[in-house]
């Protein structure tokens, strides 16, 4: 049986942990040895979950969920060489790009993680979905195998590329404007906020089509209609981040697009606009 572990406490990293259990043996790493309480919304159930400290813990993985926020990782990464052996796997659950260039001594993937939640202190909601995209290979062909009879979805991707930029797409848009508005998926009702978003989306696509990866013509009206089933009170994580006063993401994911558009010399001016707006 696998040995598994989750780094990062957070929503995101303990609901993978719990969507894992009790299927096989799962350890939830954080900064400092801890407790978290879990409520799962869509099944209205409440369990309690240890975390161990990363900073202590000797044991070795064959499988490592990083789950912290992108400018975490470096402050991870020193802890890898102790917790894994040559064969380990290890999947970035985070958003954004460009992430796998700092854990090039090891079989890192880039997953694309789609599992809402929040957390407050040691609280932890997971709202909806419980969904991990990863490249297939012979490694995550197996991987996939071990974990069919858990609740997290292991979604193998022969493309990665065109998942991983169709998340970049949707995070562009409604983390974007509930950062700048700092509102919940509410604002969209609003016609210039939702003007704003769809806009952020076409540009978005003309960086993607730079970058060689291309959607269909209908994608950014498909995102866009994504956005209208999310409840009126679901933040996101650029959001909850906002109002828990902790830094954003914006590199990883505005800046990435960014950075790509000033490389092809495109014209963006509302992803310029509110990617300097979201550094501020």
């Amino acid at each position: 049986m696998l040995n598994i572990a989750v780094i990062g406490a957070g929503a995101v990293g303990t609901s993978i942990a719990m969507s894992l259990e009790p299927t096989m043996p799962v350890t939830l790493l954080g900064r400092q040895s801890d407790v978290r309480t879990y409520y799962d919304r869509e099944t209205e159930t409440q369990t309690t979950v240890d975390v161990e400290s990363l900073n202590t813990h000797q044991g070795v993985f064959d499988v490592i969920f990083i789950a912290v926020k992108t400018y975490q990782l470096a402050a991870v990464a020193p802890h890898l060489s102790r917790i894994t052996h040559a064969n380990t796997h290890i999947i970035l659950a985070q958003n954004g790009y460009g992430q796998l260039d700092s854990l090039t001594d090891y079989h890192a993937y880039q997953g694309v993680v789609y599992i809402s939640g929040e957390k407050k202190g040691q609280y932890v909601t997971h709202f909806r979905d419980r969904r991990i995209h990863v490249q297939r290979d012979s490694h995550t062909e197996q991987l996939a195998q071990q974990l069919v009879h858990s609740k997290l979805e292991f979604v193998l991707e022969d493309n990665i590329e065109q998942t991983i930029w169709y998340k970049l797409l949707v995070n562009l848009g409604i983390n974007t404007v509930t950062a700048l508005t700092q509102d919940t998926a509410r604002i969209l009702k609003r016609p210039d906020v939702y003007a704003l978003c769809r806009q952020l989306l076409v540009e978005g696509l003309t960086v993607a089509e730079a970058c060689g990866v291309t959607f269909p013509e209908t994608t950014a009206e498909d995102i866009m209609q994504i956005y209208t089933g999310y409840p009126d009170d679901m933040g996101t994580s650029m959001y909850y981040d906002l109002k828990n006063k902790q830094p954003l993401e914006v590199e990883a994911i505005q800046g990435y697009i960014y950075r790509q558009s000033q490389l092809h010399q495109l014209h963006t001016p509302t992803l310029d606009c509110c990617y300097h707006d979201l550094k501020q």
